[in-house]
């Protein structure tokens, strides 16, 4: 009897457990396959896949600056569209920058800084606003080397303007008058309009129910000259085409290579 017990006890643990313990069956994880996780990511059966020399960055919703905005707003953070441009211009595959715009506007300088990255990139650039280029939304418009705008589409020309607690009027008054001039200097020399111009239809009265300023049409944005033509994408890929072309033919001619 004794020598029973002990034997029981010294049955490994283990080996107890696994008498116990029922067999539980292990789930394998479904593999979905590309066409089923095609329609769940693109709502449709096939995704282009070939690669291009064509870079499409969109600028879409609010433009985020220094502050978080809440959750539901749509927005365009700068500092993830900054690190792009940069990999864009150092990739020797791309050639060229399609620029999708479709904006309410948002942050001042973040604005600014998507703009001033775009004039300043080497690759030919073409912009399309498609819905609005509203606010800051002009200034990155107009730093490419060619800008289209759709026919639907619009633009809103207003003086800067910020909400919240103003201290210190005066001083904060002259920092906002200087900052609409970079503005103005930034977009009188990315454009063909003059400066008494846009002046005129940022600070014209009427346009705007209680605002001041001016919802420019795509036609007078061409006739403004604040915008190239009138066009949508199949104009903007054929006009970057053409750029991209000119600088092949440019940079051969000069003996250089890519």
């Amino acid at each position: 009897m004794n020598e029973q017990m002990n034997d029981n006890k010294r049955m490994p643990k283990s080996n107890q457990s696994e008498a116990e313990a029922p067999d539980i069956p292990v789930q394998e994880e479904k593999q979905l396959s590309p066409v089923t996780e095609s329609i769940q990511q693109f709502g449709q059966t096939q995704s282009p896949a070939s690669e291009s020399n064509i870079f499409c960055m969109t600028i879409i919703g609010q433009v985020e600056g220094h502050l978080i905005l809440p959750p539901q707003n749509k927005t365009t953070k700068y500092e993830h569209i900054i690190p792009q441009l940069v990999a864009a211009e150092q990739n020797p595959k791309i050639e060229g920058i399609l620029i999708i715009l479709n904006t309410v506007g948002g942050d001042v300088e973040a604005g600014l800084a998507i703009a001033e990255m775009i004039a300043s990139l080497s690759k030919p650039t073409v912009t399309v606003v498609i819905g609005g280029g509203h606010s800051i939304g002009v200034p990155i418009a107009v730093a490419s080397t060619y800008s289209l705008i759709a026919g639907s589409a619009t633009m809103t020309i207003h003086p800067i303007r910020m909400n919240g607690l103003v201290i210190g009027v005066p001083q904060t008054f002259e920092y906002m008058e200087k900052m609409q001039e970079r503005v103005v200097r930034f977009v009188t020399s990315h454009s063909n309009i003059s400066e008494d111009m846009f002046k005129e239809l940022m600070f014209k009265t009427g346009e705007l129910n209680r605002d001041i300023g001016t919802a420019v049409g795509s036609a007078d944005a061409v006739k403004y000259g604040l915008m190239d033509a009138v066009g949508g994408i199949g104009q903007a890929i054929a006009q970057l085409n053409k750029l991209m072309g000119d600088k092949r033919q440019s940079m051969q001619a000069g003996g250089y290579t890519q």
